[in-house]
This record gives structure tokens, C-alpha cells and sequence, in this order.
């Protein structure tokens, strides 16, 4: 009876110092944890959501770069982190991606996070040189089947998302293409503007300024929308392959284990955040839209984007650089 009586007196402790916990925080800064350099498309996002979020929670919001491992780097270093909520991880499709594109995988994303907000998505765009013979996808599209193997296109390295985003819709539309990984996007547009490599594969916020410049032609965007930057470029439903999309998707996650009060302080303050006239005009201006939805939705989604990947990267036999 006695020893019942402790046990309930200790949870009942600990119940309320997480609850106490959870009213004060944040009572410092919060840190946001980006797998990319600074300047890239993540890292726009990142700092867009930080700077509201910051507002919202009424402490500062740091960015902390930490490029590297695909991501990988970021991501371990967010799960190892104590799970008190002031230390999160601005993911992307990677996070879906590397348990297996590596092996041993690295972690399991939908046990050491939490999905915490999903924030917003920018299409993959195809494009090629101004001088290239494919004036439309379907020409490209009928080349790669008159030669299968033989029309090479250029992404950021093997295993990025314009990577996958290809092999997905080469899958779709019966295709073989010749990846040609680079490590990263510049070099690729360079190669490709000229005339090394017939075709590229990179987000919109990347390709915009070559397309403002004449030296890039956008074949199609792989989202389900036309994009706001490239408002003349049809998306892959329209140029034949319906229900089709590939972009690079962006959320919010937390170590697993965070105290729930904790998680819903912060999901509520990040999905705000991501609904920000703020956040949706930085989201516009890299060609994207925001498209916040709560932890379950990102959950659910996080879950099919794993699924998806796992099945072309074992399909389709990719390995990381």
C-alpha cells in the first residue's frame, strides 16, 4: 500500500514538473537545425519560419547550419539532443529518403522524431540548354525511348531529391534516363547551359535566374500546380502523366521524446508560423506555396514519402555519393 501510495506521489511529481515545464518554455533560445548551407532553398525556408516563430514563442530562434552526410549530420545531431523543445530540425525529403539510401540506415525517422508542422513544398524543375533540341518533355521523352540509357541528365548528387523526383517519373513514363550526379546544383546548371549535359534536374529557386537569363528552358515543373515563378511551364500532369508530383517538402521536427505539452506549445506556434502571409510570400518568391498542415497530417504524410522512396531506391538500385 505504502510502496503504491510513492509510486503514485512520484508520477504525480513528475506529471507536474512537465506540466510546469511546459507552461514556462521556452525560457531561452530555441535552435532550428538545417542540413544544408546557407543560401540554399532550406535554408531560406528556415529563416522565413524561424523569424515568425521567434515572434511567436517570444524567445530567439536560431539557425545552425550544418551541411553534410546528405543531411545526415543534421539530422543525428537533432536526435541526440536533449528532447526538451529547444532544439528542432527543419527537414526535408531526405529525412523520408536515407533510411534506405543508407545502409545500416541512420535512424528511423518515425521513432527518433516528431513531426511537429508541415510547412510548404517547391516543385522540381526539368530543364535544358536554350541551345538543346527538346523544345517540349514529350520530345525528351520520345529520345530516351528511342534510346534507352543514352540521354543524360545532371542533379545535385545521387540520392537528392531531383535525383529520386527523375527516377520517379522515369518510372512512370517507362523511360531510362543516364544520371549524371554532381555535388551540387551550380556546377550542374553550368555543365548543362553548356552543353555537356543535355538535361538538368534542380528546384525552382535554383533554375529561376537561367530562365530569367534565356540560358535555361524549362521543360516542366513536377508539382501539381503550376508555379507562381514559372507560371508558362506545364506541370507534369499536363504534359501527360496525371497524379504525378515531385517536390522538395519542408517541416518542422522534434526529438522524439519531448514532452507532449512541449510538442503542442510548439506545433501550434510553428503551424501559425508556416501560415504566415510572412512565410507564404518567402515561399513564393523560391516558387514554391506553403502548405501548412499539423503534426498528424505531417505524420501521415512523412509515413507514404518513406514508403514511396524506399520502393525506387530499392527498385531503381541507388547509392549515395
Amino acid at each position: 500500500m505504502h510502496k503504491r501510495f510513492f509510486l503514485l506521489a512520484g508520477a504525480a511529481l513528475t506529471l507536474g514538473a512537465t506540466l510546469a515545464h511546459a507552461q514556462s518554455f521556452p525560457t531561452g533560445p530555441v535552435k532550428v537545425v538545417v542540413g544544408y548551407s546557407a543560401g540554399g532553398a532550406v535554408d531560406v525556408v528556415a529563416r522565413a519560419v524561424s523569424q515568425k516563430l521567434q515572434a511567436e514563442l517570444g524567445q530567439p530562434v536560431i539557425v545552425d547550419n550544418r551541411p553534410g552526410g546528405g543531411s545526415n549530420i543534421a539530422a543525428k545531431s537533432v536526435i541526440t539532443s536533449p528532447a526538451d523543445g529547444y532544439t528542432l530540425l527543419m527537414a526535408a525529403n531526405a529525412v523520408a529518403a536515407n533510411m534506405a539510401l543508407y545502409q545500416p540506415a541512420p535512424y528511423d525517422v518515425e521513432k527518433d522524431l516528431v513531426p511537429l508542422v508541415l510547412i510548404g513544398r517547391v516543385p522540381v524543375v526539368i530543364g535544358v540548354s536554350a541551345d538543346s533540341p527538346y523544345k517540349t518533355l514529350a520530345q525528351l521523352i520520345a529520345a530516351a525511348k528511342a534510346k534507352p540509357d543514352d540521354v543524360p541528365y545532371a542533379t545535385p548528387g545521387n540520392g537528392s531529391t531531383p535525383h529520386l523526383a527523375v527516377e520517379l517519373f522515369a518510372s512512370k513514363a517507362g523511360i531510362n534516363l543516364m544520371h549524371v550526379p554532381y555535388k551540387g546544383g551550380s556546377q550542374a546548371l553550368t555543365d548543362v547551359i553548356g552543353g555537356q549535359v543535355p538535361v538538368v534536374a534542380l528546384n525552382a529557386l535554383e533554375v529561376l535566374p537561367h530562365v530569367k537569363s534565356g540560358k535555361l528552358r524549362p521543360l516542366a515543373v513536377l508539382s501539381a500546380k503550376r508555379s507562381n515563378l514559372l507560371p508558362d511551364v506545364p506541370t507534369i500532369a499536363e504534359s501527360g502523366y496525371p497524379g504525378f508530383e515531385a517536390s522538395v517538402w519542408y517541416g518542422l521536427m522534434a526529438p522524439a521524446g519531448t514532452p507532449k505539452p512541449v510538442l503542442d506549445k510548439l506545433g501550434a506556434a510553428a503551424l501559425k508560423a508556416a501560415g504566415s502571409p510572412e512565410v507564404k510570400e518567402r515561399l513564393a518568391a523560391a516558387g514554391g506555396e506553403a502548405t501548412p498542415g499539423n503534426a498528424a497530417a505531417f505524420a501521415s504524410f512523412l509515413h507514404a514519402e518513406r514508403e514511396r522512396y524506399a520502393k525506387l531506391i530499392t527498385a531503381a538500385k541507388i547509392k549515395p555519393d
